[in-house]
């Protein structure tokens, strides 16, 4: 660009501001709208609410509800609770590949949800002395098994 051509876009910018600034300042405050609003009684809402499929609650109403539906929620869940105790167990087929250490054996199985930790797995693993004797094959493992059974199981 030349100079010239430079100084003419500058103030050709200098006068589009000037304009916009003058449009800002000395317009109208206001904006004015064409629509106009039509105030709705609170019945005339509930009336329309409910023909479109709402249901409309007062406050008191709506807490009322709230506190009934967690009660009810409450009792299901201390009967249920009653009625059935039992334990969940989990059981999976661990497929142990050549290169596995005992360390993706307890991620593995912390991911099926029979171990809690899989570091403590680990820690147990070493305790033993059996970190080495990890060979590869399919075990099935369940979370009612203690961490020794688990590890007899797989490191033979």
């Amino acid at each position: 660009m030349t100079s010239k051509s430079m100084r003419s876009f500058a103030g050709g910018l200098l006068v589009a501001t000037g304009l916009c600034g003058a449009v800002y300042f000395f317009g109208p405050s206001e904006a004015t709208s064409t629509q106009t609003t039509e105030q709705l009684s609170k019945d005339e809402m509930k009336d329309l609410l409910s023909s479109e499929g709402y249901v409309v609650h007062t406050e008191k109403e709506w807490k009322e509800q709230l506190a009934e539906a967690k009660s009810s929620k409450d009792k299901a869940g201390t009967e249920a609770k009653a009625e059935t105790q039992e334990k969940i167990v989990y059981r999976t087929v661990l497929r142990v590949s050549k290169g596995m250490t005992s360390i993706d054996v307890g991620k593995a199985l912390q991911r099926a949800r029979v171990i809690k930790s899989g570091q403590d797995f680990f820690n147990e693993v070493e305790k033993s002395g059996v970190e080495n004797h990890l060979r590869p094959g399919t075990y099935v493992v369940q979370s009612d098994m203690t961490t020794e059974e688990i590890i007899s199981v797989i490191f033979k």
